[in-house]
């Protein structure tokens, strides 16, 4: 207690300085704030957002730890140095060495996220003379899970810079954007870098450097890389089995690979009253319409085995929930507070959508066979109008109500 008041008191001594803002964010990242409200409150709760932020990092701790020993674990099996068939159980994943290949991979990720998006953070909440927001606490955390774990550090942090700034601060900060900021990042990497974010060899480590080796004539054997999505998209056969894909044991970015985790996150954030079940539970319903008429479509003879659409079509329904980033971005993403649908109607709706247009442009889209980031950006577009009509609906049926008893 005495070091909090001797900090609290250091902070009301330099209340006129323009660095305080980046004093109060480490202070309130300690501490809870002394600052009680004196008007009147709808709410009372004994947390802060910077406590909601933090629970939501440790639902995708066990995210990241996973993805960091999956990188070492795909490294040494596409040099054909471990045996895959060990499994997720099997004593060849969980080895030291595959955790020190994650961990110089993957660490540095992490790293330049926080850095650069805090330093941007703070050099906004120092220009504009407002307390730093605590958004970017997630945010920070989910920009390594979605990207290819040999994405150029450069390129990350230009990225990161181009979401911080464009897609929160120019709407006001945290709780004003209309776009999830950690998708905003992913779609300027998508974008502006497509051959970093997208291919055979971008989800390995040390894949690009072997095939650069293999071009200048050095006999080095090619590696693999390739994801289920583009696998399936070319009409190939799946070398992974369900529970591969399941335990996540499969190439792919960082922290998306492992359904089972993100599941017990799903789980975490639900039980914890922060995760919206009823966005993640339409967006697996509206997934699984899509895929229930793809699957109409092949079995009925309008998309037939050599049609350029057949092999994400034929794909068993249920089976896109277990590929590609659909449940990472369902329980992480499309569950964001700020950009989703505020009312209970409205979030059945905006989640069977997501879930509906992810698989659609997942396969209508074979250049690159995923489509939960530019679904969930889409949405976060129309989910204000989504509330407005859900709303105006409410309106309409009490206003109906009223003039049915006054009559």
């Amino acid at each position: 207690m005495g070091l909090k008041n001797n900090l609290h008191n250091f902070k009301e001594k330099n209340k006129d300085k323009k660095w305080l803002p980046g004093f109060n964010a480490l202070f309130t990242f300690l501490y809870m704030p002394n600052e009680t409200t004196h008007n009147g409150t709808h709410i009372k709760a004994a947390d802060d957002l910077k406590r909601t932020m933090n629970t939501v990092i440790m639902a995708l701790v066990p995210c990241l730890i996973f993805g960091m020993f999956n990188a070492g674990y795909q490294h040494y099996l596409a040099q054909g140095l471990i045996d895959s068939a060990d499994g997720f159980l099997g004593a060849s994943f969980w080895t030291l060495d595959n955790l020190t290949v994650g961990l110089w991979k993957v660490l540095p990720l992490v790293i330049v996220s926080y850095g650069v998006g805090l330093a941007v953070e703070f050099i906004f909440a120092i220009i504009k003379g407002h307390e730093v927001e605590e958004g970017y606490l997630v945010t920070g955390m989910l920009v390594p899970l979605i990207v290819p774990v040999d994405i150029p550090l450069w390129m990350l942090a230009v990225a990161v810079i181009f979401g911080v700034v464009i897609g929160k601060e120019v709407f006001g900060g945290t709780g004003m954007n209309i776009l999830n900021p950690a998708l905003t990042i992913r779609a300027f990497l998508f974008f502006a870098y497509p051959t970093w974010m997208s291919g055979d060899k971008v989800w390995i480590h040390g894949a690009v450097e072997r095939d650069q080796m293999i071009a200048a004539g050095q006999n080095i054997d090619a590696i693999s890389g390739e994801t289920i999505l583009g696998s399936l998209a070319q009409g190939k056969e799946v070398a992974y089995s369900i529970w591969d894909m399941f335990y996540g044991i499969i190439p792919g970015s960082v922290g998306e690979t492992s359904t089972l985790l993100i599941l017990l996150g799903a789980l975490f954030l639900i039980f914890a009253k922060i995760g919206s079940w009823r966005i993640m539970l339409s967006s697996v319903v509206g997934a699984l319409v899509m895929g229930l008429i793809f699957n109409g479509f092949v079995d009925a003879g309008v998309i037939t085995e050599g049609s350029k659409f057949y092999g994400l079509m034929s794909t068993e329904f249920w089976h896109h929930l277990l590929i590609g980033g659909f449940a990472f971005g369902t329980v992480f993403m499309a569950t964001d507070p700020v950009t989703a649908s505020q009312t209970n109607k409205g979030k059945w709706i905006y989640g069977f959508l997501v879930g509906f247009l992810s698989i659609m442009i997942r396969v209508f889209n074979p250049a690159y066979p995923e489509g939960v980031m530019l679904a969930i950006l889409l949405m976060n577009v129309f989910a204000p109008t989504i509330d407005h009509y859900v709303v105006q609906g409410n309106v309409k049926k009490r206003m109906k109500r009223l003039k049915a008893k006054t009559a």
